[in-house]
């Protein structure tokens, strides 16, 4: 059989073109509904220490709260990320047949249990609980065609003109910056 296709090159391409419209059109056909999940619901807890460095913020933050986080529903695994700023970041993944709304609500009641084991200054400042994708949907670069601008001006800019119009739009869990750090976070324009 694949001799007949080596020695007639014409029809191979032609049922391959043809295979592939057919393809096109099933998948344009396919209900978004039927899509297989492929990444797990992940929801990120975020805490600052302010002034601890890592191992501190492992000790006095991480800990109770993985320790309070083990054994929740339907969780996969959890990953921390502590680091020398004060900030502490702990994703639990879970399942992908859950509901990730309900999967924050009982990461949110878990942690409640832990909050009382926390230093002071942590919960003054505040725990965020939210829904987190495990992979950016997009990644947009900012740079100043002719080098006019520096990276702290472009984070600004992206700060205040990108951060907030591209966080209202439906569908979108998270924006980040990357890179340079802010001069400030007021959302004053710059001109």
């Amino acid at each position: 059989m694949s001799r007949f296709f080596v020695n007639h090159p014409i029809i191979a391409i032609v049922i391959s073109i043809v295979t592939v419209i057919v393809g096109i059109v099933a998948i344009a056909r396919l209900p978004i509904a039927q899509y297989p999940e492929l990444a797990p619901p992940e929801i990120l807890l975020q805490a600052n220490y302010v002034g601890a460095d890592a191992q501190t913020v492992e000790q006095s933050v991480a800990t109770p709260i993985e320790q309070q986080m083990q054994g929740v529903d339907n969780m996969i695994y959890m990953t921390s990320v502590n680091d020398n700023s004060g900030q502490m970041q702990l994703r639990v993944d879970f399942d992908v047949r859950t509901d990730p709304n309900i999967d924050q609500v009982v990461t949110q009641m878990r942690f409640t249990q832990a909050e009382s084991y926390l230093p002071p200054d942590v919960r003054n400042y505040g725990v965020t609980i939210r829904k987190s994708p495990s992979a950016p949907l997009a990644l947009f670069s900012l740079y100043s065609p002719r080098g006019t601008r520096d990276a702290t001006f472009l984070a600004n800019y992206a700060y205040i003109n990108i951060n907030d119009p591209m966080s209202r739009v439906p569908g979108i869990g998270q924006v980040s910056i990357y890179g340079a750090t802010s001069l400030r976070h007021s959302r004053t324009r710059i001109r």
